[in-house]
């Protein structure tokens, strides 16, 4: 790393490849919006040959050329794969969006991963990187995923590498900020007028080595005696550091007793600390200048890929059981094992259909053989509708994307990454085996989408054509979920946050042709009696021929929450025979689920049957079924009816600076605080119940409020009565509509 040989560029216009998973690393890139991920990528794909000078592959694309939504929106929306070849090594480079909605992406990046690279502005606030990217720090220390840091946007004036490097070491070390170090400093050029001295190149701390990008390519040389008393400080501090991470013990004492520790066996302990995820190198990276050939900073980030991230084969082997839950092993990364792969992302191609990506964990998978795919929907909680499911289905072509090109795979080795064609009933998630020994991988967890989204077809084609796209939609998008609410009788798509429901009716209209319009949610909510109350039914009608007959009196009173409807026969001497009892209470139902105030449905009340006539001639099922409604009503009309609203449990996790902000919010939301708990990472848990009017734009609101530093799951506790200010409102809103 730095110490070694530039590798041998891959040849632009053609797909890698991979024999072995010891010569394949998967870095996933992560980092803010705006933090220069997929500039990275394209740098990194310049410096290997893959694209030329003025960053276009053979077609004359981009690699970033590829998402007309990307486009328009000017952010990346989703992840993306890109394949180089770096000194005898495949690395496919996972770019993955860096706004909190689309973390769905950003999880499956890390899935299909074997390292990680935290890409940092040197612009960036502490308060940015405190939020969602130290969340998603702390998610790979818990795996124990190799991570390094690159800080970019050092072309930038007032950019300050040293300052961001104590930011980086304070934010993502915790309680080891020396496992947090940089591996190279910048070297700047001649200030200019403005004052602003430009970064040239980067400085070895191992090496003490200078590495100059000022011509376009990268020029090494030996530092001036003046230059290595200026590192002096920062490489003891990094060889400390290294050492202290060490295996081998006697590097300490050897270093305290001021031995000679060669080179070599620093880099290595520092490649070997850093696979096993307990050093976490610093490193730098700038905008290359127009027609450079390589990228400041991109040589030895490629280096650091190849020796120091861990290839496939130092992953552990994944959990898998046979679709009827039986456990079974399966050996680390061997080509020659069973099939066992991954549906890590799945997108709709307008000439292709659908493609999969996937990540091979074991065996090798080729084109036109057949697959068992075995499915459970990722995360339970999520996607509690979509039930196992189980077929076969035919590899079509194999391939490596690059930009809007795919280029033909022979095969796909265990450890590697291909994306598969016309995968048609396999979705995210999804599991690939062979058709005669089918296999399940262990779900991942996914956010729970908690941004409702309610939304009618525009017009009558469209019409038709909604719910074959909002399936589709939502089998590509696991972090989406769909519901039919039978209640309000509204089709609800709940998202991850207003971006990426931007981008979901995007989808629907640019891929599958359906326009929608948005409406306003609305909840469930509920009516009960505040009271007892009573109400004749009275059914009589004769027009000639048969006639209808039905009068019964009940009585309505209210039972405890979760009670439901309880229905008493308390009729003596036969007022209404036994045979239309039923009936009457069959009306009674059917109108309590239509509701008695505003049209919600009546719950928790016992409706006690005390008298009735009946006519020996034109007494009829249907009869007392109307004379039961219209008691109901009657007992409606001369009682105060309350209407309940749906109130959630909340619990928010938020940094221990925003707990005041979130408790005062959630109080002006008619929110009641019923606990706080510490949590790790200097966070606080705060428990609470808010009716759930109240937070239909809580996943945006409280984004907003800490900085993207929070996050909250909600479930159902009960129906509670609403203010009556609140109920006297829909009341009225019930009655204006027809």
């Amino acid at each position: 790393m730095g110490d070694k040989a530039n590798g041998h560029p891959g040849a632009a216009g053609r797909a890698a490849t991979a024999d072995h998973p010891a010569s394949v690393r998967n870095v996933v890139l992560v980092g803010h919006s705006g933090s220069g991920k997929t500039t990275l990528v394209e740098a990194l794909a310049l410096t290997a040959g893959a694209v030329n000078r003025a960053g276009r592959v053979e077609d004359g694309t981009s690699l970033s050329d590829y998402d007309e939504i990307e486009h328009r929106q000017q952010r990346s929306v989703q992840l993306s794969l890109v394949p180089v070849e770096w000194g005898g090594y495949k690395i496919n480079l996972l770019d993955t969006p860096g706004y909190a909605d689309f973390v769905g992406e950003l999880r499956a990046g890390l899935r299909a991963a074997d390292a990680a690279l935290f890409v940092v502005s040197a612009a960036e606030s502490p308060e940015t990187m405190a939020g969602a990217t130290r969340m998603v720090w702390e998610e790979c220390a818990a795996v124990g995923m190799p991570r390094a840091i690159v800080i970019t946007h050092l072309e930038a004036a007032r950019s300050d590498f040293e300052e961001m490097t104590r930011i980086c070491a304070r934010v993502f070390g915790g309680d080891d900020p020396d496992a947090v170090l940089p591996l190279y400093l910048p070297l700047r050029g001649v200030q200019g007028l403005d004052g602003h001295a430009p970064v040239t190149g980067l400085v070895g701390l191992i090496s003490q080595r200078l590495y100059d990008y000022a011509s376009g390519e990268r020029k090494e040389s030996e530092p001036g005696a003046d230059q290595l008393a200026a590192i002096e400080e920062a490489r003891n501090r990094l060889i400390e550091g290294i050492i202290a991470e060490s295996e081998d013990e006697t590097l300490m004492d050897r270093y305290l007793a001021d031995a000679d520790i060669d080179i070599k066996t620093l880099v290595e302990d520092l490649e070997r600390a850093v696979a096993r995820g307990v050093f976490h190198p610093v490193l730098a990276a700038a905008h290359a200048a127009e027609g450079a050939r390589q990228g400041l900073g991109t040589v030895e980030l490629l280096e650091l890929i190849t020796g120091g991230f861990p290839s496939p084969l130092e992953r552990e082997a994944p959990e898998v059981s046979t679709p009827g839950g039986n456990a079974r092993t399966v050996g680390v990364c061997d080509p020659d094992g069973p099939l066992v792969a991954e549906v890590v992302k799945t997108a709709s191609d307008p000439y292709v259909g659908r493609v999969s990506l996937v990540r091979v964990f074991s065996g090798t998978l080729r084109p036109d053989e057949t697959v068992h795919v075995s499915g459970h929907g990722l995360s339970d909680r999520v996607h509690e509708d979509r039930a196992l499911h189980e077929s076969d289905e035919r590899i079509g072509a194999l391939s490596a994307p690059f930009g809007k090109q795919q280029r033909t795979l022979t095969h796909c080795i265990a450890g590697d990454l291909a994306c598969v064609a016309k995968l048609n009933r396999a979705e995210t998630g999804d599991t690939l085996s062979a058709r005669d020994d089918p296999l399940l991988m262990a779900s991942w967890d996914l956010p729970d989408p908690l941004l409702p989204l309610a939304i009618q077809a525009h017009s009558k084609a469209d019409e038709d054509k909604l719910s074959q796209g909002l399936a589709r939609l939502v089998a590509e998008d696991p972090t989406m979920r769909l519901e039919q609410n039978q209640d309000t009788h509204q089709v609800v798509l709940w998202c991850l946050g207003e971006a990426h429901a931007d981008v979901a009716l995007e989808r629907l209209r640019s891929r599958y042709g359906v326009q929608v319009d948005v409406i306003g949610h609305k909840v469930s909510l509920r009516e009960t009696f505040a009271g007892k109350s009573a109400g004749r039914g009275r059914h009589v009608k004769q027009s000639g021929g048969h006639g209808q007959f039905a009068i019964c009196e009940i009585e309505v009173e209210p039972l405890p929450g979760g009670s439901g409807i309880e229905f008493v026969d308390r009729v003596v001497g036969g007022a209404v025979p036994r045979q239309f009892i039923p009936s009457v209470e069959k009306g009674v139902r059917a109108q309590a689920a239509r509701g008695v105030a505003a049209g919600y449905p009546l719950i928790d009340v016992r409706v006690t049957l005390l008298d009735g006539k009946a006519h020996s001639v034109d007494s009829s099922d249907a009869a007392f079924q109307t004379a039961g409604a219209l008691a109901l009503r009657e007992a409606a009309a001369d009682a105060k009816i309350h209407l309940l609203e749906p109130v959630a449990e909340v619990q928010v996790l938020v940094g221990d600076d925003y707990v005041g902000a979130v408790m005062s919010d959630l109080s002006g939301r008619r929110g009641r605080v019923v606990g706080t708990e510490q949590a790790p990472g200097g966070r606080t848990l705060v428990r609470a119940e808010v009716p759930e009017i109240e937070i239909g734009r809580y996943a945006v609101d409280l984004r907003s409020l800490s900085h993207g530093t929070a996050r909250f799951d909600r479930g159902y506790a009960r129906h509670e009565p609403m203010p009556p200010q609140l109920s006297d409102r829909i009341r009225e809103q019930a009655q204006k509509t027809p």
